[in-house]
């Protein structure tokens, strides 16, 4: 046996062990039983106790290359009793999921940069036409922004292009409903306008606004985002504006945007906050925090009020944005020095693929 890498690895699996989710101290014994290899890494196996008196429980840590010192992160235990004969199989099979889990938040991580800076909606529209002048002076006279058009793409039937800094913005009239039902799927998810739903079935065209370029400020791509699009509410015939997995009543859109002339974020405009209620309390989820290179997140169960569960994400969410704050499984968060919320990584309830689970109850 290698001892300088094994004691690496004893340490490593101490360390893990005493982390205030795991067992949140040193554990009472511990001694390495033995190793094996597996995809070309050596792996070492603990057995450990929580008390002086209590079980023998099964530990892993490695992968080891060589006689590296460094493991390449499958530090585990699932707490089940230690048996002599049966260590290498049960040790086998943890690694075998944490490559798993590992790969799959790999795949997750490359559909997050995929997804990352592309802003882009749609504005409803009841009849196939918009009037791209008025849009041009909305754009100035809310948000200052100048908007010249070349002579050769004036024109209601010419897309508006623009640029600001390094950014490039685009609204294009598409003379049809937004395909496959889409927006009017996506309409049944705001519990906050019951016509949602009808209205979205009832649109005849759409804008399409998009906001691309090389500035690495997402917040800044996604505030000329919201700029635009609620200029494109004052439209005549827009209808709803679907994007950030939901359709906005425009004249609400356009009331949140205007949370930027305060200096504050467009958070209700980027993010969608859903409630619902389980058989065991409230739950509130974002969509939308992709778009950032964020997480997804998720409270469950909790014992409150949907308006407190909903502030509580709300407040979170503009602090992770505004300061871009990263999250990472198995930390807490807290807004003053006595509140503490866990924070824990694993497949969603309310979304597909891995959330953020937010504890509510800890503080």
């Amino acid at each position: 046996m290698r001892i300088a890498q094994m004691e690496a690895a004893k340490n490593s699996m101490v360390e893990w062990l005493s982390h205030p989710q795991v067992l949140g101290k040193i554990p009472t014994k511990i001694e390495c039983t033995g190793t094996f290899d597996l995809h070309g890494m050596r792996y070492y196996i603990f057995k450990y106790k929580r008390s002086l008196l209590g079980k023998w429980l099964l530990g892993v840590c490695g992968g080891y290359e060589g006689e590296t010192l460094e493991h390449c992160g499958h530090v585990y235990s699932n707490m089940e009793e230690y048996h002599e004969a049966a260590s290498v199989k049960a040790a086998t099979e943890i690694v075998e999921q944490l490559r798993v889990y590992w790969m799959e938040q790999a795949k997750q991580e490359e559909r997050r940069k995929e997804s990352s800076g592309k802003f882009a909606g749609f504005v409803l529209l009841s009849e196939p036409c918009w009037d791209k002048r008025q849009l041009i002076l909305d754009l100035k006279e809310k948000w200052d922004l100048e908007v010249a058009e070349d002579e050769d793409e004036k024109g209601n039937d010419v897309p508006l292009v623009f640029y600001i800094g390094n950014m490039t913005a685009a609204v294009s009239l598409m003379p049809a409903p937004v395909p496959d039902g889409e927006a009017e799927k996506n309409a049944e998810n705001n519990y906050m306008w019951p016509e949602a739903v009808n209205t979205a079935r009832a649109h005849k065209a759409h804008l399409l606004v998009a906001v691309l370029g090389k500035e690495e400020n997402l917040l800044e791509r996604g505030k000329l985002f919201t700029k635009i699009v609620s200029c494109c509410c004052r439209q005549k015939n827009a209808t709803g504006v679907y994007t950030s997995g939901v359709v906005f009543e425009p004249r609400v859109y356009e009331g949140f945007a205007d949370m930027m002339k305060e200096d504050e974020l467009p958070v209700f405009n980027w993010i969608w906050f859903g409630l619902y209620r389980s058989e065991k309390g409230v739950c509130c989820y974002t969509y939308g925090m992709d778009i950032f290179g964020k997480d997804e997140m998720e409270v469950l169960d909790a014992k409150a009020e949907p308006s407190e569960v909903r502030d509580f994400l709300v407040s979170l969410v503009s602090y992770v944005l505004e300061y871009d704050v990263i999250l990472r499984d198995g930390e807490t968060i807290g807004f003053t020095a006595d509140d503490k919320h866990t924070i824990t990584l694993n497949e969603g309830v309310s979304l597909p693929g891995m959330t953020l689970k937010i504890g509510f109850q800890e503080s």
